[in-house]
């Protein structure tokens, strides 16, 4: 797609200490909406521009990993690194699709099978809901859980973003039962449906994001992009 740009999200996995999966997914929700509420991504900031023309265009993700060097290299560029438990992501302002820096591109895309040794600690107010029926590698699912974390910002107004950011934009992604997730779809919550570009088949509903303020005033997007991305 002509002019299409994609959001970076780049996650440190260290051969001997690589990240719990639930973290990685939590850092990558965070990751998206640090980056969203940031100064430099809004109103006249240096990486509106790009951020209005990715949402246009999709919202379309894509993980990436680094280790070691490739971490440090990966740092010296423009974005946010976020740390979530054991997971450390760094969410760079988006680029074209087939146009990415160097030091990103070189990245590989692979080798994100991460797993959760521990059981998840408590959930948060606000909860991204895996479908529990799809098989996504942790790169594909940190993707879709950004997803959802954007289109639950995009649905929270002013007062509730302000409670959310009050509580350092937290966010607790689950996998649902399956009596739960047949509740969730139906639910009028912000759903993430797939584009299928990987692993799944387009239109798979992926993750819902639940909050407290999303169910009281009902889901109604407040940005420009599309609800379908991948």
């Amino acid at each position: 797609m002509t002019g299409q740009k994609v959001l970076p999200l780049v996650v440190r996995i260290e051969r001997a200490t690589p990240p719990e999966r639930s973290d990685a997914l939590e850092a990558a929700a965070l990751a998206v909406l640090t980056l969203l509420d940031d100064p430099r991504a809004t109103g006249d900031g240096e990486w509106a521009e790009p951020v209005r023309s990715w949402e246009t265009i999709g919202i379309r993700k894509v993980v990436r990993r680094a280790r070691g060097a490739e971490w440090r290299r990966v740092l010296d560029l423009p974005g946010i690194t976020v740390i979530s438990g054991t997971a450390e992501v760094r969410v760079h302002p988006p680029v074209p699709l087939d146009d990415w820096p160097r030091d990103l591109s070189r990245l590989q895309v692979s080798g994100t099978d991460l797993t959760d040794s521990v059981e998840p600690g408590p959930r948060g107010d606000v909860v991204l809901w895996v479908n529990p029926g799809l098989e996504m590698s942790a790169g594909k699912a940190m993707a879709q859980a950004g997803h959802a974390a954007q289109l639950a910002w995009w649905g929270s107004d002013e007062a509730a973003r302000r409670e959310w950011r009050g509580r350092g934009l937290a966010v607790t992604v689950r996998t649902a039962e399956p009596a739960l997730w047949a509740e969730l779809v139906d639910s009028g919550l912000p759903t993430v449906r797939d584009a299928g570009f990987t692993e799944i088949a387009p239109g798979s509903c992926t993750v819902v994001a639940d909050a407290p303020w999303l169910r009281q005033g009902g889901f109604r997007p407040a940005g420009s992009g599309p609800l379908r991305s991948a």
